[in-house]
């Protein structure tokens, strides 16, 4: 699984995914600076099952808060065999514009752009609980190049 977005990794660890009905996961969030391009990129060859959009707060997304209380919107993919991973763009204290470029029913191959953050802000991804993180906390990370799980 590639990485989504250029950034530092700030979260790792269990969490319930919230656009799959709680179910529990794995977290990897991507924390984009100024300084970062803020195009996002599919993690993994997919089909976009779900987006979820949901309006919100503007407070930094360095902030574990910033995922359930920003403005956010969740694309759902489901993977070939029939695995499902959550792609969340987060916007923050000066990003205030998320655009997604696909719509649900879209095929996406890894590393193919599918948005873009105004300003930095932060990508959430939840993976199935048997995944292998690769990622550590503090890595810095570049979209569609680094490995940041298997699943």
């Amino acid at each position: 699984m590639l990485c989504p977005a250029d950034g530092r990794v700030i979260v790792v660890g269990e969490a319930p995914d919230p656009y799959r009905g709680g179910a529990r996961s794995l977290k990897i969030s991507i924390f984009m600076n100024v300084f970062n391009v803020h195009s996002q990129r599919s993690p993994v060859d997919g089909l976009v099952h779900r987006i979820d959009y949901a309006s919100g707060l503007f407070v930094n997304a360095a902030l574990d808060k910033a995922s359930s209380h920003n403005e956010r919107n969740a694309m759902i993919m489901r993977l070939a065999d029939g695995t499902e991973i959550s792609c969340v763009q987060v916007a923050g204290l000066i990003a205030r514009r998320i655009l997604c470029y696909v719509e649900q029913g879209a095929r996406l191959t890894r590393g193919q752009r599918f948005g873009f953050i105004r300003f930095g802000s932060r990508v959430d991804v939840y993976l199935p609980k048997n995944a292998t993180v690769k990622a550590a906390l503090g890595d810095k990370v570049h979209a569609a190049t680094s490995v940041i799980a298997v699943l």
